[in-house]
């Protein structure tokens, strides 16, 4: 049984529950909210701020500690990999890599915290990001059954790169600074 016994724990399953409805409160209210911002301006502004949001969110999650100047390059690269990344995509795909990678970073979170002790960060990273192509993979379902939707198996994908960007970032900042520390010390 899935017991969660920990009240941190309890607050991150909460905040990827709130993130999960909120996405698919967008199936009922994306079109008629996106139809009011038509401005070019004003979506632009939303996007580099979901951008910017996104990137503290990584570098948040993937360190604890200060980090160093190793570790501040690493995250360089990383955002200059997602900057990239969302700048050859349409909007409706940024959004998705935006939105997916927050519940890929609160996944990892909550069951980094429920398996913190079991063999590192390799069963919390794996079932964060099997949840999260199911979540998104859902999400995507969802639309076959509401009328003004269209099901898409390249959202699906869109989901699934948002997911495994952010938690192979993550994890990779985890192990950097691990070696770092090991170096060091």
């Amino acid at each position: 049984m899935f017991r969660i016994t920990e009240i941190r724990e309890k607050h991150l399953w909460i905040a990827v529950s709130v993130v999960y409805l909120t996405i698919l409160s967008t199936l009922f209210i994306g079109q008629p909210l996106a139809e009011e911002l038509r401005d070019q301006n004003v979506q632009a502004v939303i996007f580099l701020l979901g951008l910017i949001l996104v990137a503290v969110a990584v570098i948040l999650h993937g360190l604890v500690r200060r980090p160093g100047t190793v570790e501040y390059a690493v995250l360089i690269g990383i955002v200059s990999v997602y900057v990239m990344f969302f700048f050859r995509l349409g909007a409706p795909e940024r959004t998705h890599l935006i939105e997916y990678s927050v519940l890929a970073l609160l996944l990892h979170k909550a069951f980094g915290k429920r398996y913190s002790s079991e063999k590192g960060p390799w069963k919390s990273s794996f079932l964060a990001w099997a949840w999260g192509i199911s979540l998104g993979a859902l999400d995507e379902g969802i639309q076959l059954f509401l009328p003004n939707r269209v099901f898409d198996p390249e959202d699906i994908a869109f989901n699934s790169i948002a997911v495994t960007m952010a938690i192979t970032a993550s994890v990779a900042l985890f192990l950097l600074r691990n070696f770092l520390k090991k170096k060091g010390g």
